[in-house]
């Protein structure tokens, strides 16, 4: 059975410097689904979801941009399996019909896009979902609380249910004053530099 999300946030994962978690809760339930996707994808994804635009387009913005040029339209994404602790995805297309394996970080970055659902298999979610305390619900049933709930939760002095407990502050690591640079040359559209960035932190996630 297929169990609808929408992604409400992306979060520094404590078990690796170089990777983000993205989390995915079910519109008619208490459950949520922590992914833990790369860098790249993980700042494809929170430019969407932040509102944000970049003066050139993303290699997901580029898709997206050739879909609609070849009048390809997505019906949805379903994160269909999870196999020794790795999670699957399909792009399922409308026109023409298709069904295209993909990595669950590239097909909910198109989602966003495409402002397509995104699906969940029930047994997935039943394996690696995580329920948030009723306490907590309330502050994310509405979208437009969803901000200032992870704000809230990084304040918190109790240990959270949420699915990560909060990490002590710690300095900055090399790949995360990268992506600062990264993000201000890309802002000032310095690209020659913006490649060489890249480039640095290719060679630091590829380790």
């Amino acid at each position: 059975m297929k169990i609808e999300v929408r992604p409400i946030g992306i979060t520094a994962s404590p078990d690796s410097p170089n990777a983000y978690a993205l989390i995915l809760k079910e519109k008619q339930g208490n459950r949520s689904l922590p992914i833990i996707i790369g860098p790249f994808e993980a700042q494809s994804i929170a430019l969407v979801l932040e509102g944000m635009a970049t003066p050139r387009p993303l290699t997901h913005d580029l898709m997206k941009m050739i879909l609609d040029e070849l009048r390809t339209r997505i019906d949805q994404v379903y994160i269909n399996d999870l196999r020794d602790g790795t999670f699957y995805a399909r792009i399922i297309f409308e026109h023409p019909p298709l069904d295209i394996d993909a990595r669950p970080s590239d097909a909910v970055a198109l989602a966003v896009r495409c402002h397509v659902p995104i699906f969940v298999n029930s047994d997935v979610l039943d394996q690696a979902g995580i329920t948030f305390s009723s306490t907590r619900l309330s502050d994310i049933d509405d979208s437009s609380k969803e901000s200032e709930f992870f704000t809230k939760l990084e304040d918190e002095e109790e240990e959270s249910e949420v699915f990560l407990p909060r990490e002590p502050e710690k300095p900055k690591s090399k790949i995360e004053i990268l992506q600062e640079k990264l993000e201000k040359a890309i802002k000032e559209e310095n690209y020659e530099l913006a490649a060489k960035i890249r480039d640095e932190l290719k060679k630091i996630t590829e380790k």
